[in-house]
């Protein structure tokens, strides 16, 4: 099947920055493919796997491996230890400390986590976040429909801080 252009897609916009994103101990590897194919779509820059939990990985159909790198780590401190320079960890979890992801303005240099799919980010590994963002909702999502709606909602609020500065009445 031929891929189809449609000329009013929202694209992440390239400019200064970058983002990765990743998962925590993931006990499924169909949530690491699927965010895989978010993170391509929505223009990250890589993803992470730290604990791996699973065995296989059957849904990366689109073979993301080959446009957006996956580091695996055995242990949290070893990812934190390899964090980009100047970045800032951003936890995804229901927390009380947590910013309301319609409140939260996404940092140029991100590194979002989040939590297994069965119990979240532990409480040393929140610690250590920059930043905890919480999405909409009294329970959790699946991990990779979570991360999906954080990476859209960067590409948004990017595109619209990017029109707001480019466009006339916004200068």
């Amino acid at each position: 099947m031929a891929k189809k252009f449609y000329p009013n897609a929202l694209l992440p916009q390239h400019g200064r920055g970058y983002f990765g994103i990743g998962i925590y101990a993931s006990k499924v590897s169909a949530n690491i493919g699927t965010l895989w194919r978010s993170a391509d779509l929505m223009g990250a820059d890589f993803m992470f796997i730290i604990c791996r939990r699973y065995q296989t990985m059957r849904t990366d159909k689109l073979k993301n491996w080959k446009h957006i790198p996956l580091f695996e780590y055995e242990k949290f401190e070893q990812f934190r230890a390899s964090l980009p320079k100047d970045s800032r960890l951003v936890g995804i979890e229901l927390d009380e400390r947590s910013t309301p992801i319609m409140n939260y303005c996404h940092p140029e240099r991100a590194v979002y986590l989040l939590g297994a799919e069965d119990v979240g980010l532990p409480p040393e590994v929140l610690d250590c976040c920059n930043d905890v963002v919480q999405l909409p909702g009294r329970f959790s999502l699946n991990v990779s429909v979570a991360g999906s709606i954080v990476l859209y909602d960067r590409v948004l609020k990017l595109a619209q801080r990017h029109l707001a500065a480019t466009s006339p009445s916004g200068r």
